[in-house]
């Protein structure tokens, strides 16, 4: 059963975007992510103009990541104080990513632009988490203990003013650290149509020593409200937000986070980032692919798609 879509102006299978949206919704629920990362590419993919994959994939995020926020606050697994303090950064970052978007669109670069942030980023952060999964997992065979603290790990953090105590993180460390990571998942959310998750948990994990399980729902705390902050400029400044598109993915995304995080209580923290990991690097392959490969049509004539320029 076919549908057509206002703002992307073209015909989809109802069946095959409803199962596309229950897909990323578990992976948003199993790994603590918005799923955007995966969702923009596969929009694109589909056929869906770049603008209007990142306007509508942002307003899908908000309804996966509340599914999955509510399963993980359940859990007890949310820390709202630093979810909180990533918002403020995030919120900021969000405004300026769609204003970067708006510019590269009257410049015509946005799609190679998307492209190469998207191989960039999902490059070094695969790469970086699959080393350290492995490593962990390596160690755990070998009955040596597992764990990603080191000693002097916030020797840099407890220099910088502004400090906060975070209990259900355990952590007593500036704000400044959460706030700057909170302002470039929100800037790059807004270009790249993604939760920030993929960039989110790592840095949580690593930089700020966060406890993987606490990461998970805090994260997608964070991610519901930048993303609806997000959603809400891309459709009032950019005109690239089809809300018949964000349903059909809110539909499937509500429902699959659900079973990802029922299915994520089954894994160990090793185990969820080496997983992560090899998706991250499945998609960075598969549009580093795009970029270099001759298209099947080299030539082609389309008329402006999703909004003014």
């Amino acid at each position: 059963m076919n549908i057509y879509l206002p703002i992307a102006e073209m015909s989809v299978n109802v069946f095959l975007f409803l199962g596309m949206g229950g897909a990323v919704g578990f992976l948003s629920g199993l790994f603590g992510i918005g799923g955007g990362f995966l969702m923009t590419p596969l929009l694109i993919f589909s056929g869906v103009p770049a603008a209007v994959a990142v306007g509508t994939e942002a307003a899908q995020i908000v309804a996966s990541s509340v599914s999955g926020a509510v399963a993980q606050w359940r859990r007890n697994n949310v820390d709202i104080k630093m979810g909180t303090v990533l918002l403020a950064g995030g919120l900021v970052g969000s405004l300026l990513g769609v204003e970067a978007v708006k510019l590269l669109r009257q410049i015509g670069q946005f799609e190679l632009f998307v492209a190469l942030a998207y191989v960039t980023f999902l490059g070094v952060i695969g790469v970086l988490m699959l080393m350290e999964s492995i490593n962990a997992m390596h160690k755990a065979r070998s009955g040596k203990p597992v764990s990603v603290k080191r000693p002097g790990q916030h020797i840099w953090m407890h220099k910088m003013p502004f400090k906060m105590r975070f209990h259900r993180s355990k952590l007593y460390i500036s704000a400044i650290p959460p706030i700057a990571i909170g302002m470039v998942v929100g800037l790059l959310g807004a270009i790249m149509g993604v939760g920030g998750g993929f960039i989110m948990v790592p840095a949580m994990i690593y930089l700020l020593r966060v406890p993987t399980n606490v990461v998970v729902g805090t994260s997608l705390f964070q991610i519901v409200f930048v993303t609806a902050f997000t959603t809400i400029l891309h459709a009032t400044e950019n005109k690239t937000v089809d809300v018949v598109l964000a349903v059909l993915l809110m539909i499937g995304g509500v429902v699959g986070a659900q079973f990802g995080a029922a299915a994520g209580q089954k894994l160990q923290g090793e185990q969820l980032r080496f997983l992560l990991a090899g998706l991250v690097l499945l998609v960075c392959i598969r549009i580093g692919w795009g970029l270099v490969a001759t298209p099947a049509d080299e030539y082609s004539i389309s008329g402006v798609v999703g909004g003014r320029l």
